[in-house]
């Protein structure tokens, strides 16, 4: 697939996930459950947020891959972005972090999930969280805006890494820093689950090779690059049926081949 097809699917998936559950009647959706959208279970690299301050629930769709909050090193009047900030989740946690005086930007590409954001901030009653619409490949913002960019679950769908990383290191200010989960790959996945569109949007087949992945940051020009933490995301077995055939399937449990959630940092 091409660029505009990738993004085309992407945007498509994530608005129908955006509009489950929606209290509009004239909206409707294929998705049944944040965790069964046509098919694709996308709660499988979630983490949980129960506990933490400013966490939302009706902006939690299970669709991240970790809490990139946790290391982002975020601080009362820090001006922090999240990238494809879906329906804010992450942009309500950093928002109990960096306060009152503090602001938090919210960037996503689907109308839909921007929507959802929008709705769910109304309800907060907060002045200082903001939700644009805009690509991450060509952010609609300044140089050296942001003390801290964070985004969960989504760098992995957009696809150029390359434009995606240098376009953090522009906005960010001098001396800040970026805080990322995502899903990497370690090992050869059989060919069946890179390029199906749907595993693609469910945050597979766009992911790179761990190496590569940290590759693209450093050639970025970042500075004091973190893996914070990474586990291994074990995908449900009626999935891989799905994909694989027998064969293939025993040779995917058994090879020393994975697909993994990491929380990286690192500094302009």
């Amino acid at each position: 697939m091409n660029t505009r097809e990738i993004k085309t699917i992407v945007k498509e998936k994530y608005g129908q996930i955006a509009l489950q559950n929606t209290t509009d009647p004239g909206a409707t959706s294929c998705c049944n459950s944040s965790s069964d959208c046509c098919g694709v279970d996308y709660t499988v690299f979630s983490e949980n947020y129960d506990t933490l301050d400013g966490y939302n629930k009706d902006a939690d769709f299970g669709l991240g891959c970790g809490i990139p909050t946790e290391y982002a090193r975020i601080e009362p009047d820090h001006h922090v972005l999240d990238l494809g900030s879906g329906a804010g989740n992450d942009c309500f946690v950093a928002r109990a972090l960096v306060g009152e005086t503090g602001k938090v930007t919210g960037l996503d590409f689907t109308e839909e999930m921007i929507a959802k954001a929008t709705l769910n901030k109304q309800k907060t009653g907060f002045q200082n969280v903001d939700f644009i619409l805009g690509d991450i490949e060509e952010m609609p913002f300044s140089s050296d805006q942001f003390d801290v960019v964070i985004s969960n679950c989504v760098l992995n769908l957009v696809p150029d890494k390359n434009k995606a990383f240098a376009e953090i290191h522009r906005v960010l200010k001098p001396g800040g820093h970026f805080c990322v989960s995502d899903v990497v790959l370690k090992g050869d996945l059989p060919e069946k689950l890179r390029t199906d569109a749907e595993m693609y949007a469910g945050c597979v087949s766009g992911a790179m090779q761990m190496n590569d992945y940290l590759e693209v940051i450093h050639q970025t020009g970042f500075q004091n690059v973190q893996v914070h933490k990474q586990r291994k995301i074990e995908i449900p077995l009626k999935i891989l049926q799905s994909y694989l055939n027998p064969g293939e399937l025993q040779d995917f449990l058994t090879e020393e081949t994975g697909i993994f959630s990491i929380t990286v940092s690192a500094e302009k």
